[in-house]
């Protein structure tokens, strides 16, 4: 007889274990049960935190765990597996992102990076998740991205990595400045996104009144990072021949250094570099390290996991194993 999972052997399995509590089921064979037929998508219930901690930018609050959306649109960093943003495109189903968002609301996440589906999901299932917007301003007219994300409901927004990357060594500093004080005078909070330290540094220079960054971090000791010789200054995502798309935090010790003087909240992005990191080792260090939220890409089966995790190593944390005071 086959060992492979039939259907009738998942429910018959699905049973015995729903009268023991679900022991025995992995993350995966509950996320399935959980579609069996005959259960019908309920609504958004409405959330209780379900314990998750919470932060502050501004006057928005903020679950420290934020849900990343890239994934929802096939934007999936895979190295050489040049597959796997299809995969995505065609798992991440319309009723798929529905769940997902909803399983974030009922865990304790408030906040998604991008707002891939957020808008439909409040409108169709009750919820009321809140969306920072990444955007790329033009040189042109820095504000316009701005005014269509407030427009659409965002609580705030930030210049993207890359194209803040572009305008640091553009020396067009003044096209992020009007950016951000455009959303703060328009009641957003404003940000700017970056994988390089540099740019944070040359904000922090100019004087740029952001209300938070968005940079990466994540350790380096994982097989396919860069060894350090081949590490350059704005070589992520440049999609130049040097450009692996492997890593995304080159310099993690300089920004560790750079941000314990930087009085800004920071939510952290990238902490798995993009699943070469567990999230039990990236979120610690992430936290331990002065992020003051992560940001993380998940797929449903994840989101359980990712919370508990969450929860699990801001328990463990105090203000002796941070690399800086909470800023947000």
């Amino acid at each position: 007889m086959s060992k492979k999972m039939n259907r009738r052997s998942f429910v018959k399995k699905s049973a015995l274990a729903s009268a023991a509590g679900l022991v025995g089921l992995s993350l995966q064979e509950r996320a399935l049960l959980a579609k069996t037929p005959g259960k019908e998508a309920a609504p958004a219930a409405k959330p209780a935190n379900a314990g998750l901690p919470m932060g502050r930018i501004g006057k928005v609050k903020i679950s420290r765990l934020i849900v990343g959306s890239n994934l929802f649109g096939g934007g999936a960093h895979s190295r050489d597996l040049r597959y796997v943003g299809a995969l995505m495109k065609h798992y991440f189903t319309h009723e798929k992102i529905m769940d997902t968002l909803q399983l974030c609301e009922e865990h304790g996440i408030n906040t998604s990076v991008g707002g891939g589906g957020v808008k439909k999901y409040n409108k169709e299932r009750g919820g009321k998740l809140q969306v920072i917007g990444q955007l790329g301003p033009s040189v042109d007219d820095p504000t316009s991205a701005a005014r269509k994300a407030i427009d659409g409901g965002a609580v705030g927004a930030f210049i993207w990595g890359k194209r803040a990357e572009d305008l640091v060594k553009a020396n067009r500093l003044d096209v992020i400045e009007k950016f951000v004080s455009f959303l703060k005078t328009n009641g957003a909070i404003a940000g700017v996104g970056a994988h390089d330290w540099r740019v944070v540094a040359a904000c922090e220079k100019a004087k740029i009144d952001v209300d938070f960054y968005f940079k990466t971090i994540h350790p380096d000791n994982y097989w396919s990072a860069y060894s350090r010789e081949d590490r350059k200054p704005f070589l992520v995502d440049s999609f130049g021949p040097d450009d692996h798309d492997c890593m995304w935090e080159q310099y993690p010790e300089e920004t560790i250094e750079l941000m314990k003087k930087v009085t800004k909240p920071w939510i952290g992005y990238k902490v798995l570099a993009a699943g070469a990191v567990h999230p039990k080792e990236g979120f610690k260090y992430a936290f331990a390290n002065g992020a003051d939220f992560v940001c993380a890409g998940m797929i449903d089966f994840q989101v359980v996991e990712d919370v508990g995790i969450t929860k699990d190593v801001l328990a463990k944390l105090n203000k002796t194993t941070r690399a800086r005071p909470w800023r947000g």
